[in-house]
């Protein structure tokens, strides 16, 4: 049987008897993103290790383990060339590794397919944020209290017509600082879309905003945060922005990605 083929439910079953808490977190981890490098999985899952070399090999028997079990697949494509090795896959959930995950029966898994080079990018750029977080966090850089991940940092709301829409941040965070608990709603840029679209997402959080969901559900609104490829294209976007009163841009912080940390850790002045 083929790692994308699906079990039966007694299948499932015995399998589920089988995995150790380190197997669901793996499983829980590639969910969360969709699609992760055998990198990635390492960082959030196995960061506890003696040394990166045993961690490499622990994460990669892992992998392998819950690709023989039909829960783990790896796409044709690879990050960082064949001569990487198993290092450069990147995983996704099979159908039988979605529906173990599952907690409705009514439930119908996605269909893995491989995703356009474009998509795979930001996915995986997103997965980079992410895990950058929880370095930083165990760094003791900054305080990580909540992260949430798509579809679950999404927010729907009511649009001014009376229509529904939904935004769709790709990251949504808590961070600590000292007495108080700083939110974020974090966008990661890969230079693909035009500056006019970017605006027009920054218009879609004023217009959430203004709704006033976010603050009657948590007292407060997030601060949304751009995180672009290089500093030249940040500063267009902040250069757009001061142009505008509407959005406001006194709601948003636009940096480079490796700027990412000092800026959380600093908090929304």
């Amino acid at each position: 049987m083929s790692p994308s083929q699906r079990q039966g439910r007694r299948g499932l079953a015995l399998v589920r008897d089988t995995l150790s808490e380190r197997d669901w977190s793996v499983l829980r981890a590639v969910a969360a993103h969709r699609f992760l490098t055998t990198r990635h999985v390492e960082g959030f899952c196995f960061a506890d290790h003696a040394s990166p070399l045993s961690a490499a090999r622990i994460t990669r028997r892992v992998l392998n383990r819950l690709f023989d079990l039909h829960l783990l697949t790896h796409l044709d494509r690879r990050v960082g060339g064949v001569r990487a090795g198993s290092a450069s896959y990147v995983w996704t959930l099979t159908a039988s590794g979605q529906r173990l995950l599952t907690t409705s029966d009514d439930a119908s898994p996605r269909r893995v397919r491989e995703p356009s080079v474009t998509f795979l990018d930001h996915t995986l750029a997103v997965a980079d944020t992410d895990l950058a977080l929880h370095r930083a966090h165990r760094a003791r850089q900054l305080e990580l209290l909540e992260v949430a991940t798509e579809p679950d940092c999404w927010r729907r709301y009511t649009g001014p017509s009376g229509t529904p829409e939904t935004l769709r941040p790709d990251l949504f965070a808590i961070t600590g600082n000292g007495d108080y608990e700083d939110s974020w709603f974090i966008e990661v840029d890969r230079g693909t879309e035009s500056l006019p679209r970017l605006l027009s997402k920054c218009t879609q959080y004023e217009r959430y905003r203004r709704s006033g969901l976010e603050q009657h559900q948590r007292g407060v609104f997030p601060l949304v945060v751009w995180l672009m490829p290089a500093a030249a294209r940040a500063e267009r976007l902040v250069a757009a922005l001061t142009r505008t009163s509407t959005p406001d841009p006194g709601l948003f912080r636009v940096s480079t990605t490796d700027q990412l940390v000092p800026l959380l850790a600093g908090g929304p002045a």
